[in-house]
């Protein structure tokens, strides 16, 4: 019992100096917030700039369907950390954008090309007699998209840009190549100053697996709520 309590004590003592002295552990919490902000912020971009890329994507129009195809393809095959550094060097290094301003609007960039594929898919699942019916209420085209077509698929793809969400979560890791302290960059910060990688960075993979695992719980929840609406 005595080896048992001992090993205990040197964990708690190692963790102490690893994360709670010096306050080392109000680095992590600014970082899970830059981590939030980002993901969040590239979230909303990548639900409206995806659902317009995927109309575009399903249009008539050659030049924009051509458009939305050459974006989907290039952004979905290259790496992002790859665009992120891109937007950051390249794109904004003249402009007065932030480097949490450039994360988002990376990240946002290359979920919108997820994004764009999960909604079409989402559209293109709606039954044709819904746009017909749509029709023969004397809605246009556009208005039949907007009205009809566009509410449901979107309610079909709800847990998939769920799970989108977590997905581009756990990319946002990657922000440190640009120097903007996120989660993942506090917990590196913190080993090069203590030298020991184990509490540090086993930290902040708990701190995402909690995240994840809480969103996938709640997500699971809106789900099964939204079958049991589809069932009245």
């Amino acid at each position: 019992m005595q080896g048992i309590a001992d090993w205990f004590a040197g964990i708690w003592q190692q963790f102490e100096f690893n994360i709670i002295q010096g306050d080392r552990y109000t680095m992590l919490l600014d970082g899970l917030g830059t981590t939030a902000t980002v993901a969040l912020g590239a979230a909303v971009i990548g639900v409206v700039l995806g659902s317009l890329v995927a109309l575009m994507r399903l249009s008539r129009i050659r030049v924009l369907k051509a458009a939305a195809n050459v974006y989907a393809d290039v952004i979905r095959g290259t790496p992002v950390a790859v665009q992120l550094l891109i937007m950051w060097f390249i794109v904004l290094v003249n402009t007065p954008v932030s480097k949490t301003g450039a994360a988002i609007l990376a990240f946002g960039l290359n979920s919108a090309a997820y994004v764009s594929e999960i909604v079409r898919g989402g559209i293109l699942s709606i039954d044709k007699g819904q746009t017909e019916a749509g029709r023969s209420l004397g809605l246009s085209s556009s208005a039949t998209m907007m009205l009809i077509v566009i509410p449901q698929a979107l309610k079909n793809v709800f847990p998939s840009l769920l799970n989108e969400f977590i997905t581009l979560l756990k990319e946002t890791s990657v922000v440190g190549f640009i120097g903007l302290m996120d989660l993942t960059k506090a917990g590196d910060y913190i080993r090069s100053r203590t030298f020991s990688a184990f509490f540090p960075l086993l930290t902040v993979a708990a701190i995402y697996l909690v995240l994840v695992l809480g969103l996938s719980r709640i997500f699971a929840r809106i789900e099964r709520r939204l079958r049991q609406s589809d069932n009245y």
